[in-house]
């Protein structure tokens, strides 16, 4: 029998909780810069495309993979995929793709947390820095440099965040993770609906035709003449990021449902908090305020805009500190809300796989993302605001790997497992009835998609160097030894992923294996 684990208190609790998951960085920083970046409303074609066909179905096969692994007592991604996929598989053959779900899921929520913990640092600092005024009436570029250049200033922010993520996971998910997400998820939308209202008053305050009216209609006059192949990977990449999709984490958390749990319903609010924050709210603020004082352009300035752009703008807006503060209070809860996923992943692996008390297990984690960080706290190239080793690692964990995990989520849960299972596992206790046609994005589209944009991205990565021994965007091969140094974590952190989900696997279905065929089913 399974485990006894723990549950969500309350359906709001859930929502709420996987709504942070979904709601980050990528909703206010990434989502205005990439859609600025590929022509506004010419993003919003293929944006709203994959959504539709790629985000919403493979958000549906990763709530049904972490409730049927929490049936079996797993939050995991390696037993889970095991246990699915035996369902067309002898055990030893499905072993292969147990390991191959563990070691990516463990690869991602490790590395790509170890970075974007810093940066949810970075905004806890800049709130600090926007109350006091601390950049005001300073070169916002040089202003980022000295601070990412003062390490125990970037330690002690990077700290804080991470120690509370580690008291709020430690607490468990009913008395931790949901109570914080009640809290912080109502607070995240309050801070946001002000910088939109704020956004909507500021006219045009430094040229005619520099305004937030223009900066909307940018972002929503639909262009399609101007969609490009480039575009719609990107829209297609966002989707993936901003929904949390490819981490294991959406599975994480709901493997502490219960069996009869509604998916269905659930994995659509979800989607629809996430949409309304990235698209209604998070397009309202970053671009307008941005179009408002930088024009076109300044939308455009990717981890410049956040960080540089937006605090030149606060300078010369009225209450300028009062609304940075938000701004970076904003981001900081964003970030905040997915970072616990992703440690929790961690935590829930220590504790379901090692038997590690879920307070020490986050006292571990806590560790080991101080040790796996410190090589974006020290990168010599911060002082020129390369970043080469969160650049290198962003650009294989935080783009490349997730489309990655995402295509064998299709074809292990939907393929392996069986349509007709899958079919079933999403209305067990589902609150609604989804069409039957929406089996044919899941079963055919989704996978086809992710296939294309998988095969494009690597196109593109050849095109732009992202294979060569000194990447094309190293323009000081001096420091290339920070690219392999991302390169070298990676590599260690993707066997240590392998191993451990073999392992897991083999301690509680071991027998199984030895006689190659099923024996414990619930």
């Amino acid at each position: 029998m399974a485990e006894q684990r723990d549950k969500w208190a309350t359906k709001i609790g859930l929502i709420l909780a996987m709504a942070g998951n979904a709601i980050g960085l990528g909703n206010f920083w990434r989502f205005p810069y990439q859609a600025a970046k590929n022509g506004g409303g010419a993003f919003m074609i293929p944006y709203f495309a994959a959504l539709f066909l790629l985000g919403i179905p493979i958000m549906w096969v990763e709530w049904v993979e972490g409730r049927y692994g929490g049936k079996y007592g797993h939050g995991t991604l390696g037993p889970t995929f095991y246990l699915m996929s035996r369902e067309s598989l002898k055990p030893r053959t499905a072993l292969i793709f147990g390991i191959i779900g563990g070691m990516l899921a463990f690869s991602v929520t490790t590395l790509l947390n170890s970075y974007y913990l810093h940066i949810i640092g970075w905004s806890a600092a800049y709130t600090y820095f926007s109350a006091t005024g601390a950049y005001f009436g300073k070169d916002s570029v040089q202003f980022l440099i000295n601070y990412l250049g003062n390490t125990g200033q970037v330690l002690l922010f990077w700290g804080i965040s991470v120690a509370l993520l580690g008291v709020a996971v430690g607490q468990g998910v009913s008395k931790g993770i949901e109570r914080w997400v009640k809290v912080m998820m109502p607070l995240l939308y309050v801070a946001a609906i002000l910088l939109v209202l704020r956004s909507l008053t500021l006219g045009s305050p430094v040229k005619p035709e520099w305004s937030a009216i223009k900066g909307f209609e940018f972002l929503w006059e639909p262009r399609l003449s101007e969609v490009t192949w480039q575009s719609a990977l990107a829209a297609a990449g966002q989707i993936f990021f901003t929904l949390s999709l490819g981490m294991g984490i959406i599975q994480n958390y709901a493997s502490y449902l219960g069996p009869e749990d509604d998916v269905a319903l659930s994995g659509l609010a979800t989607v629809s908090l996430n949409e309304f924050a990235e698209v209604i709210l998070g397009g309202s603020i970053a671009i307008p305020i941005a179009f408002a004082y930088l024009g076109q352009e300044g939308v455009k300035a990717g981890v410049g805009l956040a960080y540089i752009a937006l605090p030149n703008v606060f300078m010369n807006m009225p209450a300028g500190q009062f609304f940075g503060a938000v701004w970076f209070l904003l981001l900081w809860f964003a970030g905040f809300t997915s970072a616990i996923a992703m440690y929790n992943y961690l935590t829930a692996l220590l504790e379901e796989d090692l038997k590690i008390s879920r307070k020490t297990g986050a006292i571990f984690v806590f560790i080991l993302y101080l040790i796996l960080g410190l090589p974006v706290a020290l990168d010599p190239t911060k002082a020129t605001l390369d970043l080469y080793y969160l650049t290198e690692l962003d650009n294989w964990v935080g783009s490349y790997l997730l489309v990655i995990l995402g295509f064998f989520d299709i074809i292990v849960a939907v393929w392996l497992f069986k349509p007709e299972n899958f079919w079933e596992e999403l209305h067990k206790g589902a609150y609604i009835k989804v069409p039957e046609w929406v089996m044919i994005l899941i079963k055919y589209i989704a996978p086809a998609y992710t296939f294309i944009l998988l095969f494009f991205t690597t196109k593109s990565y050849i095109e732009s160097g992202y294979f060569k021994a000194v990447p094309s965007y190293v323009a000081k091969p001096e420091f290339a030894n920070w690219v392999w140094l991302a390169r070298g974590m990676m590599l260690f952190i993707l066997i240590i992923g392998a191993v451990e989900a073999y392992m897991a696997i083999k301690k509680k279905y071991g027998e199984e294996l030895e006689k190659n065929e099923v024996i414990i089913r619930l």
